[in-house]
C-alpha cells in the first residue's frame, strides 16, 4: 500500500513526507514556491481580462485563424448591434475595417447616455440580465464589450439618443476622457476599437477579410431584412436560411425544391442531394454552433418522426438523412453551452418544442408538395438499398474490425477526448502523419494528455468518385474512420482537431490531397464544422555555425533569407525535407503553445465535386493543360 501511495512522488520528496502529505524539510522548497499571504493576489477586472484573456475571447492568435481573438472581439461588438435588430430597432449596420482598426455603427436605440461608461467598462453591467431589455441574446454575462475595451489600445464608444450624444474614449482599457453635447445623428451606437499591440496580447496581427465576410454573410442569412454594409459592400438576405442552403448546393443538384420554415423562435431549411453524408449549419440566437447540440438533435428527431408518420413506414435514421443539407436556427432565453466557445448547445428544454414544431412543419410541407415528397422518398429508398449493400461488406470486415478493437498499433492515443467534458478534451487533436519516422518524432514530443498520433502505412487510396463501400474495401481508410469514431455519426468524433501532418515535399502534398479527398468525399461536415487542419512545420533552420543555441526556424524562403541576413556570413542553413528529420527536442516547440495550424475551410460546398474531379479524378486534357502552363 505504501508503495502504491508513493508511486507518483519523487524519491527525495517521499522520504521527507509525513502521513498527511506535509513535507517536513522546508529546505526542499525554494522561496518563490512558498505558499503564504504574499502569493495571494486580487486583480481588478481590467487586469484580469488582460492577464487571462483566454477566459474571455479564447485564443489570441495573429489573425490567421477564423477563431482568433480579433475576430471574436469584432463579433462581440456586432452581436450587440444584431441584438438591437432582433428587438426591432435598426435595420442597418455600417462597418469599416482598416489595416488595424474596426468601426461598427448601428441605428438601434443607443446605449443610455448615463450608463455609457459603465456599459463598456464595468464587468457584469448591461441590459441583458433581465428580459426587459433583451429577450434573445447569446451574450448574457455583461462581459463581451468590456473585454474588447480592455484588450484595445484605443476604444471609443459613442451613443446617440434623441438629439444628444455621449462619447467615452479609453486607452488600454483606462478611461481617458468623456465628451457630450447635441447632435443631428440618428439614434444608435458606434464602437471603434484598435486591438492592443503590446506583447502578450496582439503584438502582430493581420485582418483577413474573407473571414470577416463569411461572418457577415452568416449574420445576413440569420437576420433576413438586415443590411450590413462594410467598406462599400452590402450583405443582405431577403429570405434567410433557404438562401444559405441554396448557396451550398450546385445548380440543379437538389433532388427537390428546398424546404423552408420560419416562426418567431425557429427557422430551418433543408434539401437532399445525391451526395453522401449529412451537412448542417446550426445557430442559437445568432451564434454559430459548429458542433450542433440539443437543438440540432431535436431537428433531426422532428424530421424523422414527420417522414415516418407521413409515409406510414419505419425508416432507419441514416436512410432518412444521408445526403441532407440543412440549416436550423432557434431563439431562446438564457441558452446553455457545453464550453466557453459556445460551439455546442446543451439546453435540454428545447428538445420538446423544437421537435414538435419541426415535425408539424415538415408534414405540412409534404402534404402541400407531393412531387417533392415523392423525390424525397425515392432518395430514402436509394439510401436504404446502399446501406444494405454496405452492411454485407461490413459483415466481411468483421475480422478487420476485431483486429482494430484489440490493438491499433499505428495509434498512440491521448488521455482526454472530444466530448469528455474536460477542458483538454476541447483541445484534443490527432496527427495523421506519413510513416513511422515522422510519427516517432511526434510521439516523443507530444503532450499525451490531448495529442494523439496515427501513423499512416503509406499513401492512402484515392477514393474520389467511389461510393462508401470503398472505405470497407480499403484497410487504411477503414482504420482512419474507425480511429476517429465517425463510422455511424460524425457527432461521435473522438478528437476536436484532425491534423494532417505530412512532409513539405511532392509526396507529402500528394498524401495531404488524398486525405482531404477522403474527408470531402465522405465526411464533408467535418470540414464545414471546422475540425480538419493542416499542420505547418518549419522548412528551414538557420543558425550560427557551431552554435546550437541561437536558432531561427523559418516557414518560408523570405523568413529564411531574413534570418540569414541577421546572422551574416556565419549563417548555417538546414532544409528540412521531412518531419522525421526534426529531432523530438526541436519538434516539441512546434506542437506546443505556438503550434501553427491552418484550418481547412469551405466558403460553401458548391463546386467541391468539380474541384476534386479536376485534381483527383482521371487524367483529363484540362488538367494536363494546366500542368503545362504552370510547371516551373
Amino acid at each position: 500500500m505504501d508503495d502504491e501511495k508513493n508511486k507518483n512522488i519523487a524519491p527525495e520528496a517521499a522520504e521527507n513526507e509525513d502521513e498527511y502529505g506535509k513535507i517536513q524539510d522546508d529546505s526542499l522548497l525554494s522561496p518563490e514556491k512558498m505558499y503564504n499571504e504574499d502569493v495571494i493576489k486580487s486583480l481588478e477586472s481590467l487586469e484580469h481580462i488582460r492577464q487571462r484573456s483566454g477566459m474571455y475571447i479564447g485564443r489570441l492568435g495573429d489573425g490567421s485563424h477564423p477563431d482568433d481573438g480579433i475576430y471574436v472581439m469584432f463579433k462581440e461588438v456586432v452581436d450587440n448591434s444584431i441584438d438591437e435588430f432582433i428587438m426591432g430597432y435598426g435595420r442597418r449596420i455600417d462597418i469599416s475595417i482598416t489595416d488595424r482598426a474596426f468601426s461598427i455603427r448601428d441605428y438601434g436605440r443607443g446605449i443610455p447616455l448615463g450608463k455609457l461608461v459603465d456599459c463598456v467598462s464595468k464587468i457584469n453591467t448591461g441590459g441583458k440580465f433581465s428580459n426587459s431589455g433583451y429577450v434573445f441574446s447569446v451574450g448574457m454575462n455583461g462581459v463581451g464589450t468590456k473585454a474588447v475595451n480592455a484588450l484595445s489600445e484605443l476604444f471609443i464608444a459613442t451613443s446617440y439618443r434623441d438629439g444628444k450624444f455621449k462619447r467615452a474614449i479609453f486607452r488600454h482599457g483606462v478611461l481617458d476622457k468623456v465628451e457630450d453635447g447635441d447632435t443631428e445623428e440618428r439614434n444608435g451606437t458606434k464602437i471603434e476599437f484598435t486591438p492592443d499591440s503590446v506583447p502578450g496580447i496582439f503584438p502582430k496581427y493581420n485582418i483577413r477579410m474573407d473571414y470577416v465576410e463569411r461572418r457577415l454573410w452568416m449574420y445576413a442569412y440569420l437576420n433576413s431584412g438586415l443590411s450590413l454594409y462594410m467598406n462599400g459592400n452590402r450583405y443582405y438576405s431577403k429570405n434567410g436560411l433557404i438562401e444559405l442552403v441554396k448557396r451550398d448546393v450546385d445548380e440543379d443538384k437538389s433532388l427537390y425544391s428546398e424546404m423552408h420554415y420560419k416562426s418567431k423562435t425557429l427557422e430551418f431549411s433543408f434539401t437532399h442531394t445525391a451526395d453522401t453524408g449529412e451537412k448542417y449549419y446550426s445557430f442559437v440566437n445568432g451564434q454559430y454552433t459548429s458542433d450542433g447540440g440539443t437543438h440540432l438533435s431535436a431537428f433531426k428527431g422532428g424530421f424523422s418522426r414527420a417522414i415516418g408518420e407521413h409515409f406510414a413506414r419505419s425508416f432507419e435514421p441514416q436512410d432518412l438523412r444521408d445526403g441532407i443539407l440543412g440549416a436550423v436556427a432557434i431563439k431562446m432565453e438564457n441558452p446553455s453551452f457545453e464550453s466557453q466557445t459556445k460551439n455546442k448547445l446543451s439546453s435540454t428544454e428545447v428538445k420538446g418544442w423544437v421537435e414538435a414544431e419541426v415535425k408539424q412543419a415538415v408534414i405540412d410541407w409534404l402534404l402541400k408538395n407531393p412531387a417533392d415528397a415523392d423525390a424525397l422518398l425515392a432518395k430514402i429508398e436509394r439510401n436504404e438499398q446502399v446501406r444494405k449493400e454496405i452492411q454485407k461488406v461490413k459483415t466481411k470486415t468483421k475480422d478487420m474490425s476485431k483486429k482494430l478493437s484489440l490493438r491499433n498499433s499505428k495509434l498512440k492515443d491521448c488521455r482526454y477526448h472530444f466530448g469528455d467534458r474536460h477542458a483538454l478534451g476541447e483541445e484534443s487533436m490527432i496527427f495523421l502523419t506519413e510513416g513511422d519516422s515522422a510519427g516517432s518524432s511526434l510521439v516523443s514530443s507530444r503532450n499525451p494528455d490531448y495529442q494523439a498520433v496515427y501513423a499512416l502505412r503509406g499513401k492512402p487510396y484515392n477514393c474520389f468518385g467511389k461510393d462508401l463501400k470503398a472505405i470497407y474495401d480499403n484497410q487504411e481508410l477503414y482504420y482512419i474512420m474507425r480511429t476517429l469514431d465517425i463510422e455511424d455519426d460524425v457527432e461521435k468524433l473522438r478528437y476536436a482537431k484532425i491534423v494532417i501532418a505530412t512532409d513539405a515535399d511532392v509526396d507529402g502534398l500528394h498524401i495531404r490531397n488524398l486525405l482531404l479527398t477522403f474527408f470531402l468525399q465522405y465526411f464533408e461536415s467535418l470540414v464545414i464544422s471546422g475540425h480538419v487542419y493542416i499542420f505547418e512545420t518549419p522548412l528551414f533552420r538557420v543558425r550560427k555555425k557551431n552554435n546550437a543555441k541561437e536558432n531561427f526556424y523559418c516557414y518560408s524562403e523570405e523568413e529564411r533569407d531574413e534570418a540569414a541576413r541577421k546572422l551574416g556570413k556565419s549563417a548555417e542553413i538546414t532544409r528540412f525535407k521531412g518531419l522525421g528529420e526534426i529531432s523530438p527536442q526541436e519538434f516539441k516547440q512546434f506542437i506546443g503553445e505556438d503550434i501553427r495550424l491552418e484550418q481547412v475551410t469551405l466558403d460553401n460546398a458548391k463546386g467541391v465535386k468539380e474541384m476534386l474531379k479536376f485534381y483527383m479524378g482521371d487524367n483529363n486534357e484540362e488538367r494536363w493543360t494546366h500542368i503545362q502552363n504552370n510547371l516551373v
